[in-house]
């Protein structure tokens, strides 16, 4: 379970990292203007140019490796509500790296998530663990055919 904490943690690191990235360069490069197809093709073609954009899709990449190791080794009821600590994340790198304000409405949100993935947490820790397997459980050789 603490090998799952600690890989789910890395995950939202670098989930929360992208964001900030991919905020900072589209910013940079000036977002989408207008919808057509000229002004997403430029869009598009800057951001394959754009190191902050294309730093913060590696980043993003490597949440989605991570997800996908965690998919793999435990229920989606308990880690697809954990990714919700992203929000959490994106919020306290925004305020630190972009000099975002976070009114109190958006604090108590950010509370609210915290106690809910607490509350999944906690669900998790509670659950029945299954009984051992006894060696009496365990098949053993067929009996031998009778001799004709």
């Amino acid at each position: 379970m603490a090998k799952l904490l600690f890989i789910l943690l890395i995950g939202l690191t670098f989930e929360a990292a992208g964001v900030v990235l991919l905020k900072k360069g589209l910013t940079q490069i000036g977002g989408v203007k207008q919808i057509s197809a000229a002004e997403v093709f430029r869009v598009f073609k800057a951001g394959c140019l754009n190191g902050n954009v294309l730093l913060g899709v590696l980043c993003e990449a490597l949440f989605f490796a991570s997800l996908l190791i965690l998919m793999a080794r435990s229920d989606i009821s308990f880690l697809w509500p954990l990714t919700g600590l992203s929000f959490v994340f994106a919020t306290l790198a925004a305020m630190w790296f972009l000099h975002e304000r976070v009114s109190p409405i958006r604090w108590a949100g950010v509370v609210c998530i915290m106690i809910g993935v607490a509350l999944i947490s906690y669900s998790e820790h509670c659950k029945p663990k299954p009984p051992p397997a006894s060696a009496s459980a365990q098949p053993g050789p067929l009996p031998a055919p009778p001799a004709p």
